[in-house]
């Protein structure tokens, strides 16, 4: 670990717990440590013991600005496409069979996920849109306000425009100026936003669709079950799952949830 010595870095992570009330137990010491390196070397610190002083000195900015960093907000409309082509079949069949769908996005990041369900359910014709809700929710209240404003910008790490090229034409859906991309009401009245802790809060109930996408690479080993249990307790029987494509279901859940499309991590509660 680089910047100091592992007990510098568990009094930073103990100082962090007890003014910021984040739990940092809940997170591999690997995602931390990148999240924490970056703020360092925005404020010029060059030492863990040395960025623990300045959060203890400091007025409020960086603490916020640290437990921005530290949410876990990687996020892209359709990311990994082949994956949301595979769900087209689950929204039909979902749609076809019940008068209302819910769906939930946890964590939603910025929005752009729980929009991407809605974009995919107005495009496609075989989807019954009008009977799809859905929910996306994150424990950081700054990222839920970004999601609400529904305005993203291209700039030179985030490509909106192909983040959006699974669409024929997304122009339907989104509103172009220039490097700016606002999403447009017929997709914003399909979803809401409430702040949801997913590993501390409790389990949300009767979704027929829940996308846990790319949180759990970042999980702590024993505290993934219980993310699992909550997400099982808020299915309803037969209601699908959907992971990122680089994670795999705990062993001790598996029995809970059968593959309907392994390769693209889509699972339905048994």
């Amino acid at each position: 670990m680089s910047k100091g010595s592992q007990r510098e870095f568990d009094q930073l992570l103990a100082l962090i717990e007890k003014r910021m009330d984040f739990e940092s137990g809940f997170y591999n010491d690997a995602y931390l440590d990148r999240r924490i390196t970056a703020r360092m070397r925005r404020t010029d610190t060059d030492s863990y013991a040395e960025y623990k002083r300045l959060l203890q000195r400091d007025d409020g900015g960086e603490r916020q600005a640290l437990l921005d960093s530290l949410s876990i907000n990687v996020t892209g409309f359709f990311r990994n496409p082949e994956a949301w082509e595979h769900l087209r079949p689950v929204l039909r069949e979902l749609t076809e069979q019940k008068r209302r769908v819910d769906v939930w996005s946890a964590p939603c990041a910025d929005g752009r996920e729980p929009y991407s369900a809605a974009m995919l359910a107005l495009d496609d014709d075989e989807v019954v849109d009008r009977r799809v809700s859905i929910l996306g929710t994150d424990i950081n209240r700054d990222v839920l306000r970004r999601a609400r404003r529904a305005t993203y910008q291209t700039s030179q790490t985030t490509d909106i425009e192909g983040e959006l090229a699974p669409l024929d034409e997304y122009e339907p859906y989104v509103d172009r100026d220039g490097d700016e991309f606002t999403v447009r009401p017929p997709v914003r009245d399909m979803v809401s936003f409430e702040q949801h802790d997913l590993i501390r809060g409790e389990a949300k109930r009767n979704f027929d669709l829940v996308f846990c996408r790319n949180l759990l690479i970042y999980i702590d080993s024993e505290y993934k079950v219980p993310i699992f249990e909550t997400i099982r307790n808020s299915l309803r029987p037969g209601g699908y799952l959907m992971i990122g494509m680089t994670e795999t279901l705990p062993a001790e859940c598996r029995d809970a949830f059968e593959p309907v499309d392994k390769q693209h991590r889509i699972y339905r509660r048994v």
